[in-house]
């Protein structure tokens, strides 16, 4: 098959090539659970620079080359002996990660915290390629309403932005105000989210207009660009105070500290975008009593309820399509901030 393959890394992100368009060899049938999936769509996304710089080196055991590609959608190739759920030719979403099932953390639906599992595109061959091999108890059907190339994204960068929006979303009520920081591939998912789980007041923060614009057709009340200027902006917009919650899906450079500011006393600050570091006199902490929160990917069932949004119409993504042998280009594209919404490799 073919495949966009990650020979060597690049911490400047300068080469030309960061991966190469080539033949391997084609995935096998191991485990009775097994599933192949022809790719109909695989989204490009940030943490794929980031592996591409080598940030992950320290985080996963994996050896180059290697297949990126963690956001997967298509159909049903081959099954292992032991599948029942799926069958040839369905069409598919694959929830990034894939586990046994049997550990606690398992059984409990806290899918990212299993103790055996696989990370296709992180720490084992992506997506990256004409065909991936998954588990069952990863895949999702789709329904009828949603082609695979159109929902790859929502495998991450959707899930995890509805699984910070959906925290946010418990504790926002009307007449509240909510930040998010970085209207770009997550930001833009997660401002529909809080649209439809929540009636809080919603102000995006961004740097580009185009990011701005796309919040607007989004569904945000309120945008403020990212000039120098944007906790002023926020706190004159919130009464002064702050907002109850700040999603941030930047992470890095000033994002964090300016979150913080824009995040009222007794808030939350839900921090999804990496990079940066969080600093904070722990007498802040106290005497503000803010909440700071991690956000990892979502749980399988998350993915089944973001399914239910966009299959109503609730959530729909921005994306550009790239063809596989293009990959280079939509790494490029994203890096430079090319990119409207979220980019799709097409085998």
């Amino acid at each position: 098959m073919k495949a966009a393959v990650l020979h060597q890394y690049d911490e400047s992100l300068t080469r030309e090539e960061f991966v190469r368009y080539e033949d391997v060899d084609d995935p096998k049938i191991v485990r009775p659970t097994d599933v192949i999936v022809r790719i109909g769509g695989a989204g490009v996304c940030r943490t794929d620079l980031h592996i591409v710089e080598g940030i992950w080196r320290s985080k996963v055991d994996v050896a180059l080359p290697y297949i990126m590609g963690h956001e997967n959608a298509g159909w049903v190739e081959e099954v292992g002996r032991g599948v029942e759920s799926v069958k040839v030719g369905d069409p598919v979403i694959c929830h990034p990660l894939v586990t046994s099932g049997h550990c606690l953390a398992c059984r409990r639906g806290d899918d990212m915290h299993a103790t055996d599992s696989q990370f296709p595109g992180i720490n084992t061959n992506g997506g990256y390629a004409q065909y991936l091999t998954t588990g069952e108890r990863s895949l999702i059907q789709l329904p009828k309403s949603l082609a695979p190339k159109d929902v790859a994204p929502y495998t991450d960068a959707g899930l995890t932005a509805y699984r910070a929006a959906k925290k946010a979303s418990r504790h926002l009520l009307p007449g509240q105000f909510v930040v998010v920081i970085g209207a770009g591939g997550l930001g833009h998912i997660g401002i529909q989210v809080l649209n439809a789980l929540c009636a809080a007041e919603i102000i995006v923060v961004d740097r580009s207009d185009i990011a701005l614009q796309l919040a607007k057709e989004c569904g945000a009340h309120h945008t403020v660009k990212g000039d120098g200027n944007e906790v002023e902006s926020v706190l004159e917009l919130t009464g002064g105070n702050g907002a109850e919650a700040v999603i941030d899906f930047v992470g890095e450079g000033e994002a964090v500290a300016k979150g913080l500011a824009m995040t009222r006393n007794a808030g939350f600050y839900y921090i999804v975008g990496y990079g940066g570091k969080i600093e904070l006199p722990t007498i802040d902490m106290i005497t503000s009593e803010k909440t700071i929160v991690g956000n990892l990917v979502g749980t399988y069932p998350e993915l089944v309820e973001l399914m239910a949004l966009a299959d109503r119409g609730l959530v729909h993504l921005a994306t550009r399509e790239y063809r596989l042998s293009d990959a280079n280009q939509a790494l490029k594209d994203l890096h430079h901030g090319k990119v409207k919404g979220r980019a799709v490799l097409i085998p």
